[in-house]
């Protein structure tokens, strides 16, 4: 394979069959140990695929490349341990004869072979430009080979706790940027979504500035926050600001329209919703200004860009260390849809290549059906990177086929907990239950809630205004437990009420160590009639009931 492909010095092709596993002890490992010598490739760059033939004994090589985020391909048969089988991104049931070794051999020397067939096409010893791969990109947009990889949250290597010095270093080279463009109007109300109040008597705007402080406070560190904002909402952030003045946290705030090319987006018709997709118009039109070169000068590598609506959308330390750790350039926050029920969510569990046709950015439950992912909008990003490609003016991050431009880039799929859009009262509503908790910035998603999901929250006109919504509730209800809500009507709720699921039906053993629960559909409809006024009284226990009138409670 290796004479054929010409991946190594012919020479030193025999040894190959030796290697026994590979070392990463460095960012980008590059030197391969062999039971007699340790074997250095030309390129230091990480391997682009793993390949498994005995998945019983290289349970070492499956947690390195699980790490590091390298797609596995493995031999699979129904004894292979869940463990293991959940980190294979491509899996080929089959038993590891050595004719089907052979085989499976022959087929990848044949696709390298075909690749490199491609490349030679170019010209001898001409490598592709940025340019090539902008029109490549043009090219093949919207194709179904377009693809990236996903990993799962919950694979990704706790950032060591014990080595601050070492995380404070880590966390020096990360800038946050947030806009503040998307208005409340909607909401009834006449400012930016960032100074509402969403708990406890604090805003989103609140919360990323107390997270910040939080772990320039723990770490020692300078994480400074880039706030944008529209004409419109500049003077009411800037105000908000004063009260974060003893705080040691750097933030410095961006007028659009000032120090940015572009002017704030606004939908057609509609004056009041802000266009959170063109944030990464924005971010591009500040780094342009300058800013990058300045961000660059200080030490600064990494940037976290926010959704404006993602209420959820701050630093994780976790996720800074996988992009340092495997050189990843560009990451985009996503989440399953909840399309798919119990299948898509055991399918979220694994790591994979996903198509870029598989992933939808509007979130609205009508909208999600047929895909797999949403995307969040929160991007992690590599500021070199970025300069290499905004100095070509190769770059745009309105979609995220734009991540087919970095020269390693994934998708991370994120929990419920770290995406909390608030659009309207029924986001609210999830906030401020006790669904949900923060601490230090951070919103805490109950351990009581065993469904991977969030309930389904329907409010009808009548609570569309916060004012109202804050009128027709004495307490936001328990819905803990609870599978999805829908009022109409003149509604008023006591104080202390719960809204349940009535039945949770145990699953076997093992698929309960997969899954937990199997839930059924429990919903709570109140729906009350033209000129009725339905008060629910306080302390009142809901189960999977349609009430219409007071008698139905």
């Amino acid at each position: 394979m290796t004479s054929r492909v010409t991946s190594l010095i012919p020479e030193r092709a025999s040894s190959l069959w030796k290697m026994r596993g590979f070392l990463t002890n460095s960012c980008s490992p590059k030197k391969f140990r062999s039971r007699h010598k340790k074997l250095v490739f030309a390129p230091t760059k990480m391997p682009d695929c793993v390949v498994i033939f005995d998945t019983e004994r290289k349970s070492s090589v499956f947690l390195e490349a699980e790490r590091l985020g390298i797609p596995i391909v493995a031999l699979v048969d129904s004894s292979m341990p869940w463990e293991y089988y959940k980190k294979v991104t491509y899996p080929i049931p089959a038993n590891d004869s050595v004719q089907f070794v052979y085989l499976i051999c022959n087929m990848i020397t044949k696709c390298l072979m075909l690749e490199k067939k491609k490349d030679g096409a170019k010209g001898p010893g001409k490598k592709a430009t940025i340019k090539d791969r902008v029109e490549s990109t043009s090219e093949s947009e919207g194709s179904a080979s377009d693809e990236v990889l996903v990993v799962p949250y919950e694979n990704l290597a706790p950032m060591s706790c014990a080595d601050v010095a070492e995380s404070k270093q880590l966390l020096d080279k990360l800038v946050v940027v947030k806009y503040n463009g998307a208005l409340g109007k909607n909401m009834g109300f006449g400012g930016p979504k960032s100074l509402i109040e969403v708990k406890n008597g604090s805003t989103p705007l609140d919360l990323i500035v107390n997270q910040i402080q939080s772990l320039n406070s723990k770490y020692g560190c300078n994480i400074p926050l880039l706030l944008m904002n529209p004409k419109n909402t500049h003077n009411d952030i800037v105000k908000a600001l004063e009260k974060y003045s003893t705080l040691d946290v750097d933030i410095h705030p961006f007028e659009q329209g000032e120090h940015t090319q572009h002017e704030s987006f606004v939908s057609e018709g509609c004056e009041d919703k802000w266009q959170s997709s063109k944030h990464g118009a924005h971010f591009l039109s500040l780094m342009n200004s300058g800013t990058l070169d300045v961000l660059l000068a200080q030490g600064k590598e990494y940037a976290l860009v926010v959704n404006p609506d993602n209420v959820a959308g701050v630093v994780d330390p976790k996720i800074l260390n996988h992009l340092a750790q495997n050189s990843i350039e560009y990451c985009s926050e996503v989440t399953p849809t909840t399309s798919n029920g119990l299948i898509n969510f055991m399918a979220s569990s694994l790591q994979g290549m996903f198509k870029l046709e598989d992933f939808t950015s509007d979130h609205s439950e009508k909208s999600v059906k047929g895909f797999k992912y949403i995307d969040t909008r929160s991007l992690w990003l590599n500021l070199k990177a970025i300069k290499r490609l905004v100095d070509t003016s190769a770059l745009n991050l309105d979609n995220l086929s734009t991540l087919k431009l970095f020269e390693n880039s994934i998708g991370i799929s994120i929990p419920q907990s770290r995406f909390l859009p608030l659009n309207c009262t029924s986001d609210l509503f999830l906030l401020q239950s006790d669904l949900y908790s923060f601490t230090e910035g951070m919103f805490v998603r109950n351990d009581a809630r065993v469904s991977p999901s969030d309930p389904s929250i329907a409010l009808g006109p009548e609570f569309e205004k916060i004012s109202d919504f804050k009128r027709r509730f004495e307490t936001i209800p328990s819905i803990v437990k609870l599978d999805s809500l829908e009022v109409n009507g003149d509604v008023w709720f006591g104080a202390d009420i719960v809204l349940n699921v009535s039945i949770l039906l145990p699953l076997d053993q093992y698929l309960a160590s997969l899954l937990g629960y199997l839930f059924l559909h429990g919903k709570v409809v109140i729906d009350a009639s033209p000129g009725l006024t339905l008060r629910i009284p306080g302390g009142v226990v809901l189960e999977d009931e349609e009430i219409n009138d007071p008698t139905d409670i």
